[in-house]
């Protein structure tokens, strides 16, 4: 499959949304709401869950399903509220030792005046540096369209996972094109060139995993992450606060080298 059909696949109607991989794979789901500065933004979905029993924080972009609720939901383009919404569920995490665990599903952060007053690019950048030294575990897996600093602030974590057909990138195809070639028609030509695809991500060592989506039904790929996140967020509960932090620091030095262990 080319880099483009993974784009269109990610962007497909019907592709399940971050709330509802939270409610098939979580139990007792709680959703926590405002950033206690602005207000409550319904594009970022966060709260606290049980993972076979142990207490995690969860936190997704959610796009809605049908018209309306995309609307209200503003396609999963976060406000900065939405970012500091997030940032204090996971200071809420750390206070009392629960890992955190991200989907990633967005176009990008909303551009708008309102956002940008509020303070939009101060929000991503805040979220960037607390994550790289939140003392809990982070897996952040991308499950859709995963666009520049929107998606970046909540993928700064010690594993980094990946749907099959997800993209993730620092622009879109089209953005891309546009800037490039001013032509929006070279949108598969651009795709190409940006490399985002799951399969050269994991070759550049940005994600750890690729998840399979190919001939499997929702509820498998679920069952399969719940077991892959219980496994891993064990391992990672047991290493002490210092080495977990080093570990992410050396995570993120060696993206971009493809030859590193």
């Amino acid at each position: 499959m080319e880099a483009y059909d993974r784009v269109t696949a990610a962007r497909a109607k019907g592709r399940p949304t971050g709330l509802q991989y939270i409610q098939t794979i979580f139990s007792d789901f709680i959703e926590l709401h405002g950033d206690r500065r602005f207000g409550d933004d319904p594009a970022i979905v966060a709260g606290v869950a049980q993972l076979c029993g142990m207490p995690v924080t969860v936190i997704a972009h959610e796009r809605g399903g049908d018209t309306r609720e995309k609307v209200r939901r503003n396609f999963g383009m976060a406000h900065p509220e939405g970012y500091r919404k997030a940032l204090r569920q996971m200071k809420l995490a750390e206070k009392f030792g629960r890992p955190v665990v991200c989907f990633v599903d967005t176009a990008g952060a909303y551009c708008g005046i309102g956002a940008e007053e509020r303070g939009q690019g101060q929000a991503i950048a805040e979220n960037l540096m607390e994550m790289m030294t939140l003392n809990t575990p982070v897996i952040s897996i991308l499950i859709g369209e995963g666009g520049s600093g929107g998606a970046l602030a909540l993928a700064v974590a010690d594993e980094v996972w990946m749907m099959e057909n997800a993209v993730y990138s620092v622009i879109s195809p089209e953005g891309c094109a546009s800037i490039l070639w001013k032509d929006k028609s070279k949108a598969r030509e651009a795709a190409r060139c940006l490399k985002m695809t799951a399969q050269d991500l994991l070759q550049m060592n940005v994600v750890e995993r690729i998840i399979p989506e190919a001939e499997r039904s929702f509820s498998q790929i679920c069952d399969g992450l719940r077991s892959d996140l219980l496994e891993t967020l064990r391992r990672e509960k047991e290493m002490e606060p210092a080495l977990l932090l080093q570990k992410r620091y050396e995570r993120f030095r060696r993206i971009g080298s493809p030859d590193a262990d």
